[in-house]
């Protein structure tokens, strides 16, 4: 346990080093407020160091905050900070400009976000697990190129042109087309991905002299229907924090960042816990490439479509008052962008 000045003290040394990243000593914690002499401040920043919350540094006699000291503080000291006023402003009028597609807005959002903190930003937009396959159709174009046409019951058409190898007849396109009509539509998009890797391989075993063609086929067409659309903003910030000094992790990181489904299974990992924002620190975000920083995940619920996850991936020095506050008001701000624009898709 420590004492409430103690407390107090590791609270004002996190801001502080947050906010200009100098080592704080005892002088600038009594010019913060805490109402004791020098020794005393040492003494306790000693405690709060042998605790595993302080780090001393090398240069000075000030302390910065561990791994342990930011947990702890977001933990139990962590007060949001009231976002700005010129902040909210500029959120609003980012979300006012008109948008035709669902995925413009989520994209938005992350460039928003990341414009704002100058850190990297995510955004994905409402969950797909309970939409379904509501139609699918085959329009040839030529002798070897069709468009296939995708619908979802949230109102989403995916539409894609493909070359058909020469192997590939047009009665097999048929069959294809009614295997896919009288097997997958109407189920769940989860359940059409777990039948194209279970149950349609078999299928296309019986029907097909060339399987594996049309299994890659299959793969193609319905393939991009799974994708939870996840967008990125500000990946280039990451030279701004932790990986400057080393070519090969940033070479690791920025490739990181352009794998949609290590992204979505990094913002999907809260989904067990009941908290709607959530704050992760070093090891704890689960990847060793990311072990310097820190991540703000926060959810949000569109009624009716879902839920969204926005993000924020900075250093673990980042000033989380700030950003909790503005990711707090940001999530509701986007949330009510999206409620907007699909009760104007369903009017």
């Amino acid at each position: 346990m420590i004492t409430e000045r103690q407390k107090n003290i590791l609270r004002l040394i996190i801001q502080e080093y947050t906010n200009t990243g100098n080592p704080v000593g005892s002088k600038k914690l009594m010019e913060e407020g805490i109402k004791s002499s020098s020794a005393t401040i040492r003494n306790d920043m000693k405690a709060l160091e042998e605790h595993g919350l302080l780090l001393k540094t090398h240069s000075s006699s000030g302390r910065i905050p561990s791994m342990d000291g930011y947990r702890y503080y977001v933990d139990h000291l962590l007060s949001p900070a009231e976002i700005e006023r010129d902040e909210l402003e500029t959120i609003r009028h980012s979300f006012g400009k008109e948008f035709h597609e669902i995925n413009d807005i989520i994209e938005q959002s992350a460039e928003i976000l990341s414009d704002l903190t100058s850190y990297t930003a995510f955004s994905l937009g409402p969950e797909v697990k309970e939409r379904r396959l509501t139609g699918f159709r085959i329009v040839p174009l030529n002798e070897r190129q069709i468009i296939a046409i995708i619908v979802t019951d949230k109102g989403n058409v995916e539409s894609q042109v493909f070359a058909i190898p020469a192997s590939v007849s047009s009665q097999d396109l048929e069959k294809m087309t009614q295997i896919i009509n009288d097997k997958l539509v109407g189920q769940p998009l989860l359940t059409v991905y777990h039948r194209l890797r279970t149950e349609i391989p078999m299928i296309l075993h019986r029907y097909f002299q060339t399987p594996d063609g049309m299994m890659n086929l299959f793969d193609a067409m319905l393939g991009h229907a799974f994708e939870e659309k996840v967008f990125v903003s500000g990946r280039m910030n990451l030279l701004d924090f932790g990986v400057q000094e080393d070519i090969n992790q940033l070479k690791s990181v920025y490739s990181f960042m352009k794998n949609t489904d290590a992204i979505t299974h990094l913002l999907t990992s809260d989904e067990e816990t009941d908290t709607q924002i959530a704050i992760r620190i070093g090891s704890e975000i689960g990847n060793d490439l990311l072990d310097n920083m820190s991540m703000i995940t926060a959810t949000y619920e569109v009624s009716g479509h879902g839920k969204g996850t926005i993000a924020l991936l900075g250093p673990t020095s980042m000033p989380y008052s700030k950003m909790f506050g503005l990711v707090d008001v940001f999530r509701h701000e986007l949330a009510s962008k999206l409620g907007a624009y699909y009760r104007f898709l369903d009017e």
